[in-house]
């Protein structure tokens, strides 16, 4: 994915290598990009979505009122899925690959993944949890305690890689955010591509367009995907908002001290 509708991604050679060794090391590539809420309705249009056809989510993340599990690089939060169970993850971002010890690579529950952005690349190791459908509810009326969200291997995850003296119970709801998400499978592009709409309580949303594929292909992807978008009409050179940053930052404010 390019940062305009002309020029190769901007990355420097330094950039290029450190992003051919973090892929040869993951277990896949996810390709996103944010569309700019001026073009949201037209992306909309040109890529024919039904919102009808959306699954609904709520997401809750848990972190201090000064975001210290953002400023170390972990992020904790559960998800309410609309049909279908819930689910929890802790996320570490950046990882190396190559640094990621053999048990937890073996684990089924973890995963490591590059997402690449039109100008930047991140890679993130992500340990997640099937819940029940109302473990997250429950958790959210307090009438259990957060840690119960998260499985053995997951609170260990999250204790090696926490701040000092951070523990899971001790952290805070920030939430929800409802998130529709909606599955294509463009004939054009013969893969399927995911959008994720994300509502904040202010009204603002965020758009992001992605899709999956297997570290052989994704240079390949990348070249489709951005043709397909660009056939379409779709924005791929606007500034891109990180989903999972906005909605931190627009909770934690709540937790400000007055006059700060």
């Amino acid at each position: 994915m390019t940062t305009s509708a002309t020029s190769p991604p901007t990355f420097s050679n330094e950039e290029l290598t450190q992003l051919l060794s973090l892929i040869k090391d993951s277990d896949s590539v996810e390709l996103k990009l944010t569309v700019p809420e001026s073009d949201q309705r037209s992306t909309v249009a040109a890529l024919g979505m039904d919102p009808l056809e959306a699954q609904i989510r709520q997401i809750f993340f848990f972190e201090t009122p000064d975001l210290k599990l953002d400023k170390a690089g972990v992020v904790v939060r559960a998800r309410r899925i609309q049909g279908k169970g819930n689910d929890s993850v802790v996320k570490l971002r950046p990882v190396e690959p190559a640094n990621v010890s053999a048990e937890l690579r073996r684990s089924d529950a973890f995963r490591v993944e590059v997402d690449a952005l039109p100008g930047g690349f991140v890679c993130s190791g992500t340990m997640k949890g099937t819940l029940g459908s109302t473990d997250v509810r429950r958790v959210v009326a307090g009438d259990v305690p957060l840690r119960k969200l998260f499985s053995k291997g997951q609170r260990a995850f999250f204790s090696a890689h926490a701040p000092e003296g951070v523990a899971l119970d001790d952290l805070i709801i920030l939430g929800p955010i409802l998130v529709l998400k909606l599955r294509m499978m463009p004939p054009e592009l013969n893969r399927r591509l995911v959008a994720e709409l994300w509502v904040y309580p202010d009204g603002s949303r965020v758009l992001e367009l992605s899709t999956r594929c297997a570290t052989t292909e994704a240079f390949q992807v990348a070249a489709e995907l951005r043709a397909f978008l660009g056939g379409k009409g779709v924005e791929v050179s606007g500034e891109q908002e990180t989903k999972t940053r906005k909605a931190l930052e627009y909770f934690a404010k709540a937790f400000e001290p007055a006059g700060a």
